[in-house]
């Protein structure tokens, strides 16, 4: 695993409100769970985020979480091993495994541009994915217990086919192998994801000892051998949580059962169509670890495209484990805690002190007294180093780059660093920032005059077109970069990093961590989020630049003002914020059709 974890639980106790938190968590029961995880898990592509609301680092932020929370530990985290191409070929015909070596096919399921897939990485991924699934039913039997994949559950994948974000169907390859093997046992499948598990149900067809039963909230066709129930949309934690009964008291005993947790039954979630809380996706979890007391199980993530998908999981595996029904606090930032502790193994300042001074850097990374640093602190090598250690520069490996280094000079205003990478022989331009200390509402800030991402592997076509001012495809790393200018803010004692996106996906990206200094624009912003997140964002942000959006049936013109990511909490007038959140509503006229036919076209199964 490439990333560190040593000293996240001290991290987090350094907090106090979210250690309140965390100790009201119910960690005194520790019940064996095998736990398989691996950083490659995160998959190799810049605009899946964008283009389906999957959460790409999904798997770092739950291990992130458990292991800061004393949840587990990290010896815990079990390495898999990659699946074989002759045991994939158990389920899958010849002809579709072959075609997963082209790019077309991948970015299909995936739903993004051919450009944007590193085709041999992304492979890796699908075939580890899948023998963690492999290796879970294996800890699972021999030790009867549970055990989970951080990754896995693609049950759109048919024997000839995959989609859905779904390459192969890891359940169906996994019990393949494990009767090769010699299991003979009855197999129950409880799909929980809020889609009709319909590669599952091809790839499983006429077999008598496999039960299939899914609780979801969408019907595309019936589906043979499934014990289906159908839930309405927007369906609450009550009526989910009694249909979940009904299916439990059905299900019937099995040597070896799977269980798609899927984060996707979030209300809001962008794909599901169900209206879970976080406290409702708990209880379903812990009804279904009491119903598997003592039976092998194998549990898996399936689809989410909500920001809190994340915490589904993670409570999958509290309810296993720990059998807690306290939640995650909201407080808690698993990238933020990520980048903290790391920046401290650096030496590059504490938690708590975060004055920058030459005794706090490597010496080895110090030239002599006239290297060019950036704002007065950072020197090219340190930056280097900051980047590697979070995983930025693993992360651009997979992507196809090499040879980094990062370049420091100055420019008008502020001053500028980029990051250089390798690719087919040439040197290009991958990170470039523009930055400077500035005054802003009286308080000094570090401000982001101007930031690119550039991917000049992808490119523009008619699936991926450009954003506005975009000149090459996107990195899909700006929570990434958002966090490491907040950590540089924290070493030179400044309140917030500022910047002024010029574009609704600018402003979108940033959302997790900025809000805007004016709160009558937050409010508008967060209505804009509220009525428009049905809609694919490339969509949205396109729309809102073609005037193609409407407030309160007006055009709107996007409106350019700072946002700022305040490091000591500050908040806003919620008062104001929510008066104009509730005063506006947005749509967006499409392109040749209603505005249901454009939110068909953003929506995939998971």
């Amino acid at each position: 695993m490439s990333f560190p974890f040593d000293g996240l639980s001290r991290l987090v106790t350094r907090q106090p409100l979210v250690r309140a938190a965390i100790e009201k968590l119910g960690l005194s029961r520790n019940l064996p769970v095998a736990l398989f995880y691996d950083a490659i898990f995160r998959w190799p592509l810049s605009t899946v985020e964008m283009s389906t609301g999957t959460e790409p680092r999904r798997a770092d932020y739950v291990v992130w979480y458990l292991i800061a929370s004393g949840a587990i530990t990290r010896d815990e985290l079990l390495a898999p091993q990659r699946v074989l191409y002759a045991d994939l070929a158990r389920v899958h015909t010849s002809r579709y495994l072959e075609s997963l070596s082209s790019g077309e096919t991948l970015a299909m399921i995936f739903a993004v541009d051919a450009s944007d897939i590193p085709v041999d990485e992304t492979v890796n991924t699908i075939r580890i994915a899948c023998g963690a699934t492999l290796d879970a039913a294996r800890a699972a039997l021999r030790d009867r217990t549970s055990a989970v994949n951080m990754i896995g559950g693609f049950h759109h994948a048919f024997p000839d086919k995959g989609g859905g974000l779904c390459a192969v169907n890891d359940v169906a390859v996994a019990t393949a192998v494990l009767r090769a093997e010699g299991f003979k046992g009855k197999v129950a499948i409880l799909d929980l994801d809020a889609h009709p598990p319909d590669g599952t149900a091809a790839c499983f067809a006429g077999q008598s000892e496999v039960w299939i039963g899914s609780l979801s909230g969408s019907f595309w066709k019936p589906l043979d051998g499934v014990d289906e129930t159908l839930l309405p949309a927007a369906c609450p934690d009550e009526k989910y949580l009694k249909a979940l009964d009904a299916l439990l008291c059905r299900m019937p005993h099995a040597d070896l059962t799977y269980v798609l947790v899927g984060g996707d039954v979030l209300a809001g979630d962008r794909m599901g169509r169900l209206g879970l809380t976080l406290a409702g996706a708990r209880r379903r979890d812990l009804m279904v670890a009491e119903r598997l007391t003592g039976r092998p199980a194998v549990f898996l993530p399936a689809g989410g495209y909500h920001r809190d998908a994340w915490k589904v999981l993670a409570g999958t595996v509290l309810a296993l484990k720990h059998r807690s029904k306290e939640p995650i606090p909201k407080r808690f930032d698993p990238m933020r805690a990520h980048y903290s502790e790391i920046w401290r193994a650096l030496g590059i300042g504490a938690l708590d002190d975060f004055e920058l001074r030459p005794e706090d850097l490597d010496e080895s990374l110090v030239c002599g007294p006239s290297q060019q640093r950036l704002l007065g602190a950072f020197t090219a090598e340190n930056l280097e180093l900051i980047l590697e250690r979070v995983g930025l520069l693993r992360h651009l490996s997979r992507l196809g780059f090499s040879g980094f280094r990062v370049e420091i000079d100055e420019s008008s205003p502020g001053e500028r660093f980029r990051l250089f990478g390798h690719f087919d022989g040439n040197e290009h331009v991958l990170i470039e920032a523009v930055v400077e200390k500035k005054r802003l509402e009286a308080i000094e800030v570090l401000y982001i005059h101007w930031m690119t991402l550039r991917n000049p592997r992808a490119s523009f076509s008619e699936k991926r077109p450009a954003l506005p001012g975009q000149e090459v495809p996107g990195l899909g790393l700006m929570r990434e970069m958002g966090e490491l200018f907040a950590r540089m803010a924290k070493n030179l004692k400044l309140p917030a990093v500022a910047f002024r996106p010029a574009w609704y996906h600018m402003a979108y990206a940033a959302r997790t961590y900025f809000q805007y200094l004016d709160p009558i624009r937050q409010g508008r912003f967060e209505a804009m989020l509220r009525d428009l997140h049905k809609m694919p964002l490339r969509e949205v942000t396109l729309g809102v630049a073609q005037g193609r959006v409407r407030m309160n049936g007006q055009p709107y013109e996007w409106e350019p003002l700072e946002m700022a990511y305040w490091l000591n909490g500050r908040r806003q007038e919620r008062r104001t914020v929510e008066s104009e959140r509730n005063r506006v509503h947005f749509t967006l006229i499409p392109l040749g059709g209603s505005h249901k036919k454009a939110e068909r076209r953003g929506r995939l199964p998971g």
